[in-house]
């Protein structure tokens, strides 16, 4: 299993915009949004031995963060045509059986995950009240094979802070993944391909 590496988009960015179909069958814009409340942007996809590792606690946290007040987005970019497990239609089954309560979004173009240089599954973005960027890295320490326990402590204390405007700590662990499955020929500039060390 290939692990990769957050690219660790600058702090202080703007929340790149998006209109993207949800599973829900509406089109959900950064517009749509509270424009004075934080919001976390999650990259995420179906098949990704990462995400499935987290997606109990997803949806625990989701529950948990979306009754504090944050706004949580999933958005999922990878190449359906190569991976059909990620099709709008398995992400409807995804988010159902999970029990997301977020919006999942389908970014066919993948021009979205490139404005936010998203490079795994899951990638982290949050950002604050004013919709910059705050925090981008992992949910906690644990991964498929490691057998630590899954927390979200590193995700949870970002959002605490940010929640009660406190400052977040700009030391942050990237978080690692599967690599968002780039179509053909249209892997960015900013995605080296070079797994996680």
């Amino acid at each position: 299993m290939v692990m990769t590496a957050s690219t660790m988009l600058p702090l202080g960015s703007a929340a790149p915009d998006f209109s993207l179909p949800n599973v829900d069958g509406n089109t959900l814009s950064l517009s749509d949004l509270p424009a004075d409340k934080p919001m976390l942007v999650m990259f995420i996809c179906n098949h990704c031995p990462f995400v499935l590792h987290l997606r109990e606690a997803l949806a625990e946290f989701s529950s948990e963060y979306q009754a504090k007040g944050l706004t949580i987005v999933g958005i999922s970019s990878n190449d359906v045509a190569n991976y059909p497990a990620d099709s709008p239609e398995k992400m409807k089954e995804m988010a159902k059986e999970s029990n997301w309560n977020f919006p999942y979004l389908y970014d066919e173009s993948q021009d979205v995950a490139k404005a936010y240089r998203a490079a795994c599954t899951p990638d982290l973005f949050l950002f604050d009240s004013d919709h910059k960027l705050v925090y981008r890295g992992q949910f906690d320490d644990s991964r498929p094979s490691n057998g630590l326990p899954v927390t979200g402590a590193d995700l949870k204390a970002a959002c605490d802070a940010v929640l009660n405007n406190q400052p977040v700590p700009e030391q942050q662990k990237p978080s690692i993944g599967c690599n968002i499955k780039w179509k053909e020929g249209s892997a960015p500039d900013y995605f080296t391909g070079q797994p996680a060390s």
